[in-house]
């Protein structure tokens, strides 16, 4: 082989590089190209997936909220019930004094 059939070969193996390339290249932005309508559909979820996570937040917001409330609640009620069986105990001890004083009288 002398040396112009050495260039020649040379330069035919790079542009047939070169066409793979390109060609690759093309089919891969043919195949994974973004059209319009669909950057459309992808702003639209997008946009709903926003919305949807706002409205998660709301409800998370209204629950511990409501949970906070209930659980106020619950603590003020225990000490209700608290307080009327401490005063039921009260009652108890005060109507055995005086059951025992009117046995006494009548003994």
């Amino acid at each position: 082989m002398n040396r112009i059939q050495f260039v020649l070969v040379t330069a035919l193996v790079l542009f047939v590089a070169f066409a793979l390339g390109w060609f690759t290249n093309w089919l891969i932005h043919r195949f994974t190209r973004v059209r319009q309508q669909d950057l459309g559909e992808l702003d639209k979820m997008a946009q709903a997936l926003h919305e949807a996570e706002e409205i998660r937040d709301q409800a998370i917001n209204y629950v511990e909220t409501r949970e906070r409330d209930l659980t106020a609640r619950i603590k003020q009620l225990e000490a209700e019930v608290s307080a009327a069986m401490d005063g039921l105990r009260e009652a108890r001890g005060e109507a055995e004094y005086y059951r025992n004083q009117l046995q006494e009288r009548g003994d």
